[in-house]
């Protein structure tokens, strides 16, 4: 991203000029006072000051973190314009990640497309569990080989590289945009020559053995889709969203094809919604899986541990 504020200075955009009179500083509460009288009048959640410092960092082309260095710097009327009209956007209910078209997971930047979820906080949690598996069984040096199915931007996978030196990993995705904006994650990450990408449905075009398989499937009921948040309802992807009428379609298919692919010791951590837990529990049982589950900082069961029965 280019740094305007660190000598790449357009005229048009930040200058010192004194008959300009709106500084950094101001443009972010002007934007930030927006947002939250928007919040407010819809009932929405949100949170402003964060979201205006993203906002004009993205249309200055600075880090976010560095905005608030040069809150005195002066901004013509173009970068106000350009500023009110991505704040208008996030009023009309699209997330920020969609606006600026990236999104930090596990202390990466992954970049979006309209084919990618939105990697969320509570998708840590498979991380960090997967991690703790990865250590307690062969140690975080150990070169082993990670499946993501349904990677979409390629978030779990590359967040689990990044943390294993020796590791191998594989994403798989039905859409052929998300292996692409994966792929490209990837090479800017510097992870490509340890990560793969192949466009198919879950585990179809997978070989076994495999240690570590994860996975954030759909598994939102499909008449609960409706009464999501804007934020994911009008601009996530459907069908990474929709499980089906109890939200477990895809969940069934994954656990049905682990048996054929899973290591002996290996392990698959999937993604689940809320009050899912013995319902999956269940369905593992009856592929002859055995299944534990593993809750987010809220408390709730968040990931479910799939392993072979002992």
């Amino acid at each position: 991203m280019r740094n305007y504020l660190a000598g790449m200075v357009p005229v048009v955009a930040v200058s010192e000029r004194t008959d300009v009179s709106l500084t950094i500083a101001a443009l972010r509460r002007e934007i930030a006072a927006r947002l939250r009288q928007a919040f407010v009048e819809t009932g929405r959640e949100g949170t402003p000051d964060l979201d205006a410092r993203l906002l004009v960092a993205h249309v200055l082309g600075c880090d976010p973190g560095d905005v608030i260095l040069h809150d005195e710097r002066a901004v013509g009327p173009e970068i106000e314009a350009a500023a009110v009209a991505l704040a208008e956007r996030r009023i009309a209910g699209e997330p920020v990640a969609r606006i600026v078209g990236h999104k930090e997971f596990y202390g990466l930047d992954l970049k979006l497309t309209p084919a990618t979820l939105v990697p969320r906080p509570e998708t840590e949690t498979l991380v960090d569990v997967a991690l703790g598996l990865v250590e307690r069984r062969w140690g975080r040096d150990a070169a082993v080989r990670i499946v993501d199915v349904g990677t979409g931007s390629g978030a779990i996978l590359l967040a689990l590289l990044s943390e294993l030196p020796n590791a191998q990993g594989l994403g798989t995705d039905i859409s052929l945009e998300a292996v692409a904006t994966a792929r490209d994650n990837a090479r800017r990450l510097g992870l490509l020559g340890r990560a793969g990408f192949v466009v198919g449905d879950w585990l179809e075009p997978v070989a076994a053995p495999v240690g570590v398989i994860v996975a954030n499937p759909p598994y939102i009921q499909s008449d609960a889709i409706a009464g999501l948040a804007p934020e994911v309802r009008d601009h996530d992807p459907g069908r990474a969203l929709d499980g089906g009428g109890d939200g477990l379609e895809a969940i069934r298919v994954i656990l049905s094809c682990l048996p054929g692919v899973l290591s002996e010791d290996g392990a698959a951590l999937i993604e689940i919604g809320a009050g899912q837990g013995e319902a999956v529990r269940a369905l593992a049982a009856a592929a002859r899986l055995a299944a534990r589950l593993e809750p987010d900082l809220a408390g709730i069961d968040r990931v479910a541990v799939v392993t072979r029965w002992p």
